[in-house]
């Protein structure tokens, strides 16, 4: 059996889909996945061994020059793959007016949620198929709910993600131990105060001696990385943008990821890490990391986490990653 998947962005979307991708490969090892998505998080899905081939497509860009000849051409390029991949049906778990479109492009019956799951309820229109999976569930266990009505098994136990990080991503450089403070996120309002991140972070090396990683992804995060740099012991700023591949490298050596709502938090999440997500103004029941005996969320809407809070909390993670692995990976 052939099956495209059609999950084409955010990173953190992308990687939320994982655990399902998992579940299937453990029950119905026969499938053949290919998976189209957004090629800006094209690697988030290489991270998976049992996803058979990722398609790249470049919506973010061709929708700024939707009529220009060689976005034209891309386009149907594209269609022309996905015509032609031979495919016994689509899933398309984003839900969304543009993921059925593209999914639609295969020529094969498309299956997703129904109208009252959908994120945008008119996608379900353009199924053959649609499922019925409760809203207001966070994000992982409704893409698992869906995979395991689509394919006709039922799953169970905690949350696997089932990344590998290939060797070529390799990071030169790092220190043998350290943690990463992702202090970056797409809005403002989700930030930690930089105060609460120099106390935090002075207080984590005084209590080990261990240097913090401050990853950045744009010249405004690089300059907000070095400022914080400054006021930090033993804080490091890559001297380049992370490609996502050597992110995962970094986070997967990290004794343990500080985080705000980022795509990247979830990512250290995938690879078990122990972390703690920080969450301003976002809803964590919904959108935070899976919590386990060494991953927790803590603050929410209008309640950040005040750095003791963090500091307490973080150690006592750290101890139960330490304890139950036997050793820091």
């Amino acid at each position: 059996m052939k099956i495209l998947l059609v999950r084409l962005s955010s990173m953190g979307d992308l990687i939320h889909t994982l655990p399902a991708v998992q579940d299937l490969a453990r029950h119905c090892p026969q499938v053949e996945l290919h998976w189209l998505a957004e090629a800006g998080f094209a690697d988030i899905v290489r991270l998976h061994p049992f996803v058979a081939k990722v398609i790249p497509m470049r919506w973010r860009q061709w929708r700024k020059r939707l009529f220009a000849a060689d976005t034209r051409q891309q386009i149907r390029a594209l269609k022309q793959e996905l015509a032609g991949g031979g495919y016994d049906f689509v899933l398309d778990s984003q839900g969304l007016i543009k993921s059925a479109w593209f999914a639609l492009q295969a020529g094969v019956p498309v299956k997703g949620l129904d109208k009252h799951s959908a994120r945008e309820g008119w996608a379900a229109a353009f199924y053959a198929q649609g499922f019925q999976v409760a809203k207001g569930r966070n994000a992982v266990w409704r893409n698992r709910e869906l995979f395991a009505q689509v394919f006709g098994y039922r799953f169970d136990g905690a949350a696997d993600f089932g990344v590998r990080v290939p060797d070529g991503a390799a990071v030169q450089g790092l220190p043998e131990n350290y943690r990463v403070a992702l202090h970056a996120t797409s809005r403002e309002s989700k930030l930690w105060p930089d105060g609460y991140w120099v106390e935090l972070l002075n207080r984590l090396h005084a209590v080990d001696g261990a240097a913090v990683w401050l990853p950045w992804g744009s010249e405004a995060e690089r300059q907000r990385a070095l400022a914080l740099a400054n006021q930090i012991e033993a804080a490091q700023v890559p001297e380049e943008k992370f490609s996502l591949l050597q992110a995962a490298y970094v986070l997967r050596g990290a004794r343990s990821v500080i985080g705000v709502d980022t795509g990247l938090l979830h990512l250290a999440n995938a690879l078990d890490k122990p972390l703690i997500g920080i969450y301003t103004d976002s809803d964590s029941e919904k959108t935070g990391v899976q919590p386990s005996a060494w991953a927790d969320n803590m603050g929410g809407i209008g309640c950040p986490p005040q750095p003791e809070e963090v500091l307490e909390r973080l150690l006592l993670l750290e101890q139960a990653y330490q304890t139950g692995r036997g050793v820091f990976r």
